[in-house]
């Protein structure tokens, strides 16, 4: 097996990651900008504030976008068990 196919895999399997990561991230980092913007222009400085709509939010992204995540990194897995016989020798 050469090294240019285990960086390739491993290229994907990074890619994938960040993909399926993102849409989960940027709802809790748009959430945090509205809550902190909204902290400023109130002059509330709870630190608790955030937590509970932030998980809320975090929670519900992941059951929307549950199925989109899951089946991109089953596919990745799907695709690293197919070519198992090239990183075994």
């Amino acid at each position: 097996m050469g090294t240019l196919s285990i960086v390739d895999t491993f290229q994907h399997a990074v890619w994938t990651t960040l993909l399926a990561s993102l849409p989960v991230l940027l709802v809790a980092m748009v959430l945090g900008l509205v809550i902190g913007i909204l902290q400023t222009a109130t002059s509330i400085q709870e630190q608790t504030l955030v937590f509970v709509p932030k998980i809320l939010a975090v929670l519900l992204s992941l059951v929307l976008f549950g199925p989109w995540i899951f089946g991109k990194v089953g596919k990745m897995t799907i695709d690293l068990l197919g070519q198992l016989h090239r990183f075994i020798q």
